[in-house]
């Protein structure tokens, strides 16, 4: 994997961080200059102050921090966000309260986790017919699951 560019829009900023060996996810931190409450069932936008250069054929995810999600009902607005590599501008997460208690962002805070990935990028070819398989268009549930 290439390297990864980051530029600090704000000297404030948190360069996203791997918090162990294993971690797959970098922490994004806010990056804001006051506190942002988000009540219940709202949703803000919440900068990083950085943005990245990921190189061609490379994409960044943006997923919820665990903790933030399961302990305090705050996850990413948009389920996953999807950083393109020839997006140049600050990250910034929208993060949604589904919980029922207001919830305050500070400035440093953990917010999300970047997860850069390599993506296929195919060419689309228009077909008439596409190979049968065991499943075919078998939807939800198709292929059996939890009975009640």
């Amino acid at each position: 994997m290439d390297n990864l560019l980051i530029k600090r829009l704000k000297p404030t900023a948190k360069l996203p961080e791997r918090q162990t060996d294993g971690s797959v996810g970098y922490d994004i931190s806010a990056c804001i200059d006051n506190d942002i409450t988000i009540e219940p069932g709202e949703t803000h936008k919440i900068g990083s102050g950085i943005a990245i250069a990921l190189s061609h054929g490379n994409a960044a995810f943006i997923y919820a921090r665990s903790g933030l999600g399961i302990n305090h009902g705050i996850i990413p607005a948009n389920c996953v966000g999807v950083i393109d590599s020839d997006y140049r501008g600050e990250i910034i997460v929208g993060l949604k309260n589904t919980s029922t208690m207001p919830f305050t962002v500070k400035n440093g805070d953990r917010i999300a986790q970047m997860i850069i990935s390599k993506c296929e990028l195919p060419e689309i070819i228009i077909c008439d017919n596409l190979d049968e398989t065991a499943r075919s268009d078998g939807g939800f549930g198709s292929t059996g699951g939890i009975t009640t």
